[in-house]
């Protein structure tokens, strides 16, 4: 089973350009992200850039700090660095947990069907259509002292709905083939028909659901730090955009910290949207002859 997914990834990587682009910029800011430790340590050498006071206040890019300093000292590389991989953190943990609530919603209403599929659906549209932003923000007031991981599951609670709806809809599509009916005469378990005829054929879409899920965690943080209500202790790209307005930054000739964060999470929309039109591209086959011509 590993083997037979890792040869559909590698195909559908190598028939969607846009895919493969889209994957790399993201594989650059994780990598970034996973070893933003090691980088900070060597932005600072024996200084942590960090803390407050490390240096001078408000120093303008230069080769001892590429990207200035801020309002409290701190190297304005090292935040960013750190702050994506916060960000990412918060996107991944949110992502994984919306998309396996999503997964199990989708495959219990989509499989069994009934009155089950009416009540779980109509749970799913209510929650789609109620807005979540207000929410987060009535959250936040109680939740200034919270973990990474925390911060993940409050914002995944309003993520699920949209990758349950996506991927209910290609298991309602997919549970009528031969190949099912097929596995239902053979007297399989409906278990093991999810998990070994239809959960590989609706990994991309698995994916796209997870997609959509973290980079709407990521600008749902970012929100509400951008607007001064995200959680205590957790410095995201949000929270350095935060300070550079209400430091002006911008006049003082810190404009990285207003600018580098926001080109980070244009990068991160783009990266992302570029793997969600990719795989549509592959396994839609409308969209797959149009991006042919």
């Amino acid at each position: 089973m590993p083997m037979r997914i890792l040869i559909a990834v590698l195909r559908t990587i190598r028939n969607s350009p846009r895919l493969a682009i889209g994957l790399a910029i993201l594989l650059v800011m994780v990598l970034v992200a996973v070893f933003s430790p090691l980088i900070v340590k060597g932005i600072g050498g024996s200084t942590d850039p960090l803390e407050l006071a490390a240096y001078e206040r408000w120093l303008v890019p230069g080769p001892d700090h590429l990207l200035g300093t801020d309002q409290f000292g701190r190297d304005v590389l090292a935040m960013v660095v750190s702050a994506l991989s916060v960000s990412l953190q918060i996107g991944a943990i949110a992502g994984v947990i919306s998309t396996v609530v999503g997964v199990i919603v989708a495959f219990v209403a989509g499989y069994k069907g009934g009155w089950i599929d009416g009540i779980l659906s109509t749970f799913t549209g209510i929650l789609l259509v109620i807005p979540t932003f207000p929410l987060l923000i009535a959250l936040s007031a109680y939740a200034k002292n919270v973990s990474l991981f925390q911060v993940g599951v409050m914002i995944s609670i309003f993520s699920w709905p949209f990758a349950a709806k996506t991927i209910r809809a290609q298991v309602l599509s997919l549970r009528s083939r031969p190949y099912v009916d097929l596995a239902r005469v053979s007297k399989a378990r409906d278990l093991e028909i999810i998990t070994t005829e239809l959960l590989p054929n609706l990994l991309p879409f698995i994916g796209v659901g997870f997609a959509s899920s973290a980079l709407g965690a990521i600008f749902g943080l970012v929100g509400l730090e951008v607007i001064g209500l995200g959680p205590g202790g957790v410095i995201d790209l949000g929270q350095i955009i935060f300070n550079a307005i209400n430091t002006g930054a911008l006049t003082l000739g810190a404009w990285p910290m207003f600018v580098v964060p926001i080109v980070l999470l244009t990068l991160l929309f783009a990266a992302l949207n570029m793997v969600n039109i990719g795989l549509e591209e592959v396994y839609n086959p409308r969209l797959r002859g149009v991006a042919g011509e």
